[in-house]
């Protein structure tokens, strides 16, 4: 059928994710660092996500798309706003909130072993990083992904930082850490925003200037909180 859908310039956009956070239908979906609409049967061709965007990057056009399916956009919504597994409400409704309050939920265990836990204040040599699996995460991926610290941060000692508010290269920190220390595997959680890519450069090039061969993974988290690799 023809109707009214967004169309985004990738040009343009920034990779922000302002639009995503601001499609309440779920349509968009931030790839390789920029918006995408990936479902073209969840836009309902109102455009909350045009006011949103910095860039002017959206724009609408009327061509054949899929018609709108709001059944489907309200099973991903109820899937989405579903309780963690620990029992804490992530992203709820009124109606999920409600039912959680009628019965105890079990409350979430936080896996923070260390502090300091920020990466410009954290020593170069201390007792819990001997033997260590070490997490190194960009700031926003513990707000973005609900379990976070069950997934994450247990078992692991963890170290955070943004280097676009830092404004610092982390890399002589990091590589003074993993040179003085026995650490056992690094791992680095991300946002799937180019700002990150600083976090992640800086922990390749120290585990590279440490001389050392210990086993390293990069998770990438989506703006609306998704594992993405």
């Amino acid at each position: 059928m023809i109707r009214k859908i967004i169309k985004i310039d990738e040009e343009k956009c920034n990779g922000c994710g302002a639009c995503a956070a601001a499609c309440h239908e779920g349509a968009i979906e931030m790839i390789d660092g920029k918006a995408k609409l990936t479902r073209e049967d969840y836009c309902d061709g109102l455009g909350d996500c045009l006011p949103a965007c910095p860039m002017d990057a959206i724009r609408f056009e009327e061509r054949e798309a899929p018609a709108y399916d709001h059944e489907a956009v309200m099973a991903a919504k109820a899937k989405k706003e579903a309780p963690l597994p620990c029992g804490c409400p992530g992203t709820q409704s009124r109606a999920i909130k409600r039912e959680a309050a009628a019965a105890p939920a079990a409350p979430c265990a936080g896996h923070l072993a260390q502090w300091p836990v920020q990466i410009k204040l954290a020593p170069v040599s201390a007792p819990y990083f001997d033997g260590a699996n070490l997490l190194v995460a960009a700031d926003c991926t513990a707000y973005a992904y609900g379990n976070f610290h069950q997934e994450f941060m247990r078992n692991r000692i963890t170290l955070i930082g943004c280097p676009k508010l830092d404004m610092v290269d982390y890399t002589e920190k990091l590589t003074a850490i993993i040179a003085n220390n026995d650490i056992k595997s690094v791992t680095v959680t991300r946002m799937q925003v180019p700002c990150c890519g600083g976090i992640e450069n800086a922990v390749k090039r120290a585990l590279q200037a440490s001389g050392k061969f210990i086993p390293w993974q990069i998770v990438t988290i989506s703006t609306d909180g998704r594992i993405l690799d």
